[in-house]
C-alpha cells in the first residue's frame, strides 16, 4: 500500500496489486526505510521496491537463535569480522539493496570499502548470509535470492526451511546441496569454528 496526498490534510491509501510493480531509486529507497523503520525494505538489481511486514513471533524466534548463535561465535573466536542481523541492508555489487536474516563479512573486506561505500547501506556483498523461509514465504523468490548473494560475491550461504526442516546450502561455483533435517551447519573454511545447532534453533 502506498499513502498519496489527496487534500491539504488528508491521505488516501493506494493499493498495489502484486502484478504491478514499484520501482524507486537508491536515493527514494534511502528515504523510504528512513520513513518506515517498522518495515523491512529490499530493492531488486532492477530497482523494484519489496515490502516486508514485521515478522511473527515464530520467525522472529528462529532468527533471535541464529543471530545470537552468530555473535557467540564472533565474540569467542577472535575471527576479525563483521556479524549483522536481519535490520541490516546492503547494496550489492548488481544494485539491489538486500537484507539477509543474518550474515558476516570478513575484516579485511570491510576494511577495503571507502567511507562513502559505507553510507546508510554498505556497498557490499556479506561474505556468509543465512535467509530464513517464514509460513508465508514461497521457497522460489528465496532461493533466487541466494543465487543472487552467490553471484554477488558471497562465499557461503544457508537456506533454512523450518517448516519441512530442509537446508539448502550455497557455495562459489558449486552445486547447492540439500539436507534433510540436519542436526547441525557448519561455517567450513568462511567461518571457522562456527557451528549452528539446529535442534536448538527451531526446537
Amino acid at each position: 500500500m502506498v499513502q498519496i496526498p489527496a487534500f491539504e490534510n488528508q491521505i488516501l491509501p493506494l493499493n498495489l496489486p502484486s502484478s504491478i510493480g514499484l520501482y524507486v531509486t537508491q536515493e527514494q529507497f534511502a528515504l523510504l526505510s528512513a520513513a518506515n523503520r517498522d518495515l523491512q525494505l529490499e530493492r531488486t538489481a532492477r530497482g523494484e521496491l519489496i515490502v516486508n511486514p514485521p515478522t511473527g513471533w515464530e520467525t522472529g524466534g528462529y532468527n533471535w537463535n541464529i543471530s545470537g548463535e552468530l555473535y557467540l561465535w564472533w565474540r569467542s573466536s577472535g575471527e576479525p569480522g563483521l556479524a549483522f542481523d536481519s535490520s541490516t541492508g546492503f547494496i550489492l555489487p548488481n544494485g539491489a539493496t538486500r537484507s539477509p536474516d543474518a550474515c558476516w563479512i570478513s575484516q579485511s573486506r570491510w576494511d577495503g570499502l571507502s567511507a562513502e561505500k559505507k553510507g546508510t547501506f554498505a556497498n557490499i556483498c556479506p561474505d556468509f548470509v543465512v535467509e530464513l523461509r517464514s509460513s508465508s514465504d514461497r521457497i522460489e523468490p528465496l532461493q533466487e535470492k541466494m543465487r543472487e548473494y552467490i553471484g554477488n560475491g558471497a562465499r557461503l550461504g544457508w537456506l533454512l526451511d523450518p517448516q519441512q526442516r530442509r537446508v539448502e546450502i550455497y557455495r562459489w561455483g558449486l552445486a547447492v546441496e540439500v539436507l534433510d533435517n540436519p542436526e547441525s551447519l557448519f561455517g567450513e573454511q568462511v567461518l571457522p569454528g562456527f557451528g549452528l545447532n539446529l535442534r536448538r534453533v527451531w526446537g
